[in-house]
């Protein structure tokens, strides 16, 4: 089996529902779509969402590093090959971590469609399947109830709260949800690095009685011997977002101590599914559960972090809810949403039929 042909392309997609976290707000995304052809006529997908407040990789570097003329190595290679071809994808595009997990989930595609296994079994499939928060961006109390409303009519069970913009205000916002959504729902949030130490302790004091699941990324990346010094008891709540962009921070955050309880992995800030697979064994080896999170995301991606995401043992969140409020996307299939499980679909590979052209 050989690559014969690639192609890839940018996609702009409108989102149904503009929101607002700590730092900005967003009513659109930028996707760029990878496919691969062989010569036994298999096609793999991939697609890229960077992120350049987290990972530095500008839409640009994206564009320039998936271009026809920068993946032209790949042509005449053998899927089969996957190790070899993914080092050669982190020697090549070390710096667009996006790009890499484009062509990386390709790849993958590509293998699992060849030996006639969905790409979950090909991993080592340890969950059938597991339910996907979905997130509710900063807004004045009224309007997170009525979110909240809708997503609870769409059967979702698992909400996650943005944070960050006032300590009292977001307090008091999930004090007035939980007393709405009773107790069988569940409830995390998601600060964007917008507090501090002291912001955090005050917090779980504050919301003790509130059931909340745990706090994503609360203080400033860069902080990790900060984290590293709250009470175990704070530390074990606390899911480390822009603090893990590879598996050299994965190792940061674990020595000499745990930071953190919980790792929040997203291909897009990894670099794709094989060096995420490395990042979820360190958890798995050191106790530490697994998020796994997205960017706003094509079908193609979020199939491919579900697929990854129920081969770890370690996996016990997911929030990938990434695709939902896509107004279109390029693909459909990857996977079933019911009552907000996802189960990825029983096809070879990622399972997607396209839709759209370029």
């Amino acid at each position: 089996m050989k690559i014969t042909r690639l192609l890839t392309w940018q996609e702009h997609l409108p989102l149904t529902r503009p929101y607002t976290i700590a730092y900005h707000s967003i009513d659109s995304v930028s996707n760029w779509i990878v496919e691969l052809y062989t010569d036994t006529g298999l096609i793999g997908y991939g697609a890229a969402s960077p992120s350049e407040h987290v990972t530095g990789e500008t839409e640009s570097a994206c564009a320039a590093a998936l271009s026809q003329d920068n993946l032209a190595w790949l042509l005449g290679s053998d899927p089969r090959e996957l190790p070899w071809l993914c080092r050669k994808l982190s020697d090549r595009l070390t710096y667009t971590p996006a790009a890499r997990a484009a062509v990386d989930m390709a790849l993958h595609d590509l293998l699992a469609q060849h030996l006639e296994l969905p790409l979950v079994r090909m991993l080592g499939q340890a969950h059938e399947r597991l339910p996907t928060s979905i997130t509710i961006g900063i807004k004045s109390v009224a309007e997170t109830l009525e979110e909240a409303d809708e997503y609870l009519g769409r059967g979702f069970r698992i909400l996650k709260v943005k944070l960050g913009m006032n300590l009292e205000e977001d307090i008091e916002r999930l004090s007035k949800l939980r007393e709405r959504m009773g107790a069988g729902i569940g409830i995390r949030v998601d600060p964007n690095q917008g507090y501090d130490a002291r912001d955090v302790e005050r917090f779980i004091t504050a919301t003790a009685d509130l059931d909340i699941e745990f706090l994503e990324q609360p203080m400033a990346a860069a902080d990790i011997d900060t984290m590293r010094q709250l009470p175990a008891v704070v530390r074990r709540c606390l899911a480390a977002d822009e603090s893990l962009l590879n598996e050299r921070d994965a190792l940061r955050l674990l020595n000499p101590s745990p930071a953190c309880g919980i790792f929040n992995i997203k291909l897009m800030k990894c670099g794709g599914i094989r060096p995420a697979q490395r990042i979820a064994t360190f958890a798995e080896t050191a106790g530490i559960e697994l998020m796994w999170g997205c960017m706003d995301e094509s079908i193609i991606s979020i199939s491919a972090a579900l697929h990854t995401a129920l081969a770890s043992p370690a996996t016990a969140y997911l929030d990938l809810d990434g695709s939902f409020d896509l107004a279109r996307d390029v693909v459909s299939g990857g996977f079933t949403v019911d009552n907000g499980y996802l189960t990825p679909c029983d096809q070879p590979g990622l399972g997607l039929q396209r839709t759209i052209r370029p």
